[in-house]
């Protein structure tokens, strides 16, 4: 269930948006503003340029989004502008964010006449550049694909009234920012248009890309002094990286899980974790970044439709997805990132519903535990694993990857390697 009380006192029909918009919002059920939205919206829709941070899963998607549409809808475009020419672009570090954008864009907007484009890697390639080709209003996509239609001239950014930058600290992190900076060199100028960052953190690095290229847009800071959501119950587990397995199993028979996302740090440990876990008679599936697009894409959507419980991820599932009702999340390998931590157990009670993330704390990865506790600001609870919580695996079953069979290890511990991804499940029992 979610909790109303992460709402704000200030109903979306305060802010006077366009009809055709407004009519999306009340079909999507958004009556109240978040916090972020609260704060973000009343400057975005006068014309200010705002950065936004805030914890994932506070609405911000939505912000940009209303902003952005109610901008285009009360600023008429340039008369000489082309088709080709799109009026608002929206930036994504990931193929699975831009997705999940352009599905929510397509709700709120469903209206208004705007028109939608789609750029990723991966997938799509022709249909994509037909699409741009005959003429979007808005684009949504990840920075190396819409480059690449850039340089063959598929479309120009010179009639740009909107410019969204998403997970802008992704973005750096991923090695995008100088791909970005090409982008928005190529825009109109900062002062001639609408720009929103949005961020988990708004640090130097990323104010100073605000600065430089946004102009100077009015930062927005929320949830500075808790920086995981107030209603995740956390615990970690002291265990060496050979009973982790035995722990995760054990712990999994005792759990009405609806969604589980269980993340590790490589591929090879994924798909060896996936086969112990279909050996032992859990659904599950994983998710990583080689899985092709569009198995990645139907993994997700399986997940969310509840045809599989159990998601098996790297981090490429860490950040900007929308996935309703994620009942626990585990880091089956504790994160070198302390960031990272956040944006994982970020992935469970999502809108101010309650969510629980379990942390397997071994020899391999404990280095990072000081630093993650030192970021959030207080000590995850620890408790100690006891040989009656594990159970004995049974053998795990060989798991295909793209043409190949992968060998599982008959160790069962945590290892290293690659790492995946997987689904999601209705409420059940597991194990």
């Amino acid at each position: 269930m979610t909790d109303s009380k992460h709402l704000t006192d200030t109903p979306m029909a305060s802010f006077g948006f366009a009809e055709p918009l407004m009519r999306g919002v009340r079909e999507a059920g958004f009556g109240r503003c978040t916090p972020i939205q609260a704060e973000t919206l009343p400057r975005a829709l006068r014309g200010e340029s705002v950065a936004g941070q805030a914890q994932t899963g506070t609405g911000k998607t939505a912000a940009f989004l209303l902003a952005t549409m109610h901008y285009l809808l009360t600023h008429e475009p340039d008369p000489g502008r082309k088709p080709n020419q799109p009026r608002a672009i929206i930036l994504a570090p990931t193929r699975e964010l831009a997705v999940q954008i352009h599905k929510d864009a397509q709700v709120l907007g469903r209206h208004t006449g705007l028109v939608l484009g789609l750029a990723y890697g991966g997938t799509g390639y022709e249909s994509q550049r037909r699409e741009l080709e005959a003429g979007v209003d808005i684009l949504v996509g990840t920075p190396g694909r819409i480059i690449d239609y850039f340089k063959q001239k598929v479309f120009d950014l010179r009639q740009i009234q909107v410019t969204v930058l998403d997970e802008a600290d992704r973005m750096f992190d991923l090695g995008f920012i100088k791909d970005i900076r090409f982008l928005l060199r190529r825009m109109p100028p900062a002062e001639k248009r609408l720009n929103l960052l949005f961020s988990a953190t708004l640090s130097y690095r990323v104010t100073e890309l605000a600065f430089e290229h946004m102009d100077n847009p009015y930062a927005v800071r929320l949830d500075t002094e808790q920086v995981t959501a107030e209603r995740v119950h956390q615990r970690l587990y002291h265990v060496a990286s050979d009973e982790k397995i035995p722990l995760l199993l054990g712990l999994l028979r005792g759990m009405e899980v609806r969604r589980m996302l269980i993340f590790v740090n490589t591929k090879r440990a994924g798909d060896r974790l996936l086969g112990y876990l279909k050996g032992n008679g859990i659904q599950a599936e994983v998710l990583s970044g080689d899985v092709p697009q569009q198995k990645r894409q139907r993994l997700l959507e399986d997940f969310r439709a509840g045809r599989v419980a159990v998601l098996v991820a790297t981090d490429v599932a860490a950040r900007g997805l929308h996935i309703p009702d994620v009942s626990h999340v585990v880091n089956f390998d504790l994160p070198q990132d302390a960031e990272d931590y956040v944006h994982r157990i970020g992935r469970t009670a999502r809108a101010g519903a309650e969510g629980d993330a379990i942390s397997l704390c071994c020899e391999e990865y404990c280095y990072s535990l000081p630093d993650i506790e030192a970021y959030i600001g207080e000590k995850i609870p620890a408790e100690t694993a006891t040989g009656d919580m594990m159970v004995t695996p049974e053998p795990p079953v060989p798991i295909r990857r793209h043409g190949g069979r992968g060998k599982p290890s008959g160790k069962p511990g945590g290892g290293r390697g690659r790492s995946g991804g997987g689904n999601r499940g209705e409420r059940r029992k597991v194990g």
